[in-house]
């Protein structure tokens, strides 16, 4: 599969869960559910292939390791953020990586973007915070710290992701090593609603169909994700997945007629596609 069918695809699937999130109750804590629907559904042939398929190395190990950790990061930060603000606020911000991404991978793993690369990013992320503006609502403030922490989490495992795409052959191998992470997050998330709230399960399920859906979106979006960085840069990949964030939103004013805020949302990505538009003509 090329790299540009796997971005289309998972922007597809971005744009399902994107909007499909907007209309879920926070209460509910719909990443538990979607996690556990990823693990009982897709998971268990990741795994299969992740065992059979791959010659295991040291390095290939301790980037498992970070990956899953950071993973572990990500998933308490945007479930925390999502406790103080809506999705319109907290998503933006936490997609906002990419410029954070090219910048660790130039200083960490001397990769060398052109300049016109960089441009076209840095105005993607304006475009993200822009449309994060339109959200003023919840607790911003606290938001704004676990959704920073979300994002840098996102970076770290996004390079180690792409660092392991040599040692992994199998498209669900991928997901073999992604769900890793995604097992260690839901048994992070369990245990903590464990000491917070003295329940092993959120008070209030998603709907079947969500579970279904969610599961499966949320986790062969990013293997795709991660099947396009072996032949593009980790913060171009990224990049362009947040294009799904512009037809979501589009969908949600056009479609859903949610109209709040709804000319910065526009502005944001506007100014998101121009960004993705420079990189592309590169």
């Amino acid at each position: 599969m090329s790299a540009s069918l796997a971005l289309a695809l998972s922007v597809v699937m971005h744009v399902t869960w994107n909007l499909m999130a907007r209309h879920l109750p926070r209460m509910s804590s719909p990443l538990w559910w979607v996690l556990l629907a990823h693990l009982a559904l897709v998971a268990p042939w990741g795994f299969w292939e992740l065992a059979t398929t791959v010659i295991w190395t040291r390095e290939l190990t301790l980037l498992l390791i970070v990956s899953a950790t950071a993973n572990v990061v990500y998933f308490t930060g945007l479930a925390r953020a999502y406790e103080y603000a809506p999705v319109a606020l907290v998503y933006p911000l936490v997609r906002s990586s990419p410029l954070i991404i090219a910048i660790w991978g130039s200083w960490f793993f001397g990769q060398e973007l052109p300049s016109v690369a960089w441009a076209g990013i840095g105005i993607s992320v304006l475009g993200l915070w822009i449309m994060a503006s339109s959200a003023r609502q919840g607790s911003d403030r606290q938001a704004f710290r676990w959704a920073l922490l979300a994002m840098l989490a996102t970076s770290v495992y996004s390079l180690s992701d792409k660092a392991a795409t040599p040692h992994i052959p199998s498209f669900m191998g991928l997901v073999g090593f992604l769900s890793v992470g995604y097992l260690a997050s839901w048994l992070a998330m369990t245990l903590h609603m464990r000491h917070r709230a003295k329940r092993w399960a959120p008070a209030q399920r998603i709907s079947l169909f969500s579970m279904l859906v969610g599961g499966t979106c949320i986790g062969l979006a990013y293997a795709l994700v991660i099947h396009a960085m072996r032949t593009l840069p980790a913060a171009e990949v990224v990049s362009y997945t947040n294009s799904g964030i512009v037809v979501a939103t589009g969908l949600s004013i056009v479609v859903f007629n949610d109209r709040a805020g709804w000319r910065r949302r526009v502005l944001g990505a506007v100014i998101i596609t121009s960004g993705l538009g420079v990189l592309a003509a590169r």
